[in-house]
């Protein structure tokens, strides 16, 4: 991909990122007040960060069972509201342990 073709896809994502977040103020020009509205607008953003971080979770390391432990270890230590520091450490810690005990059999 050459120069050129860098920077016209650059600007295509830049363009339709601004727009995705600018046309809705711009049309939009009252509160809104729907209630149904309202809870889908509060719920897309961890909608969003869900989607992004479960597969990423899943796939980012070599052994798909050190991730789901992982990935199981995050979940408890998140309705056990833990800070974000110890849950991230403690998820790392299950990971390592796990692929150490896998290489081993």
């Amino acid at each position: 991909m050459d120069n050129k073709e860098f920077f016209i896809y650059l600007l295509l994502m830049a363009g339709s990122t601004y727009l995705i977040r600018a046309v809705p103020f711009a049309v939009i020009k009252r509160k809104i007040e729907n209630p149904f509205i309202n809870s889908f607008l509060y719920y897309i953003p961890f909608t969003v960060l869900t989607v992004m971080t479960v597969p990423a979770a899943l796939y980012g390391d070599y052994s798909m069972i050190a991730a789901a432990l992982g990935l199981i270890a995050a979940i408890i230590l998140a309705v056990k509201n833990v800070g974000l520091t110890g849950a991230a450490l403690t998820c790392c810690g299950v990971v390592f342990v796990t692929d150490l005990i896998l290489s081993m059999i």
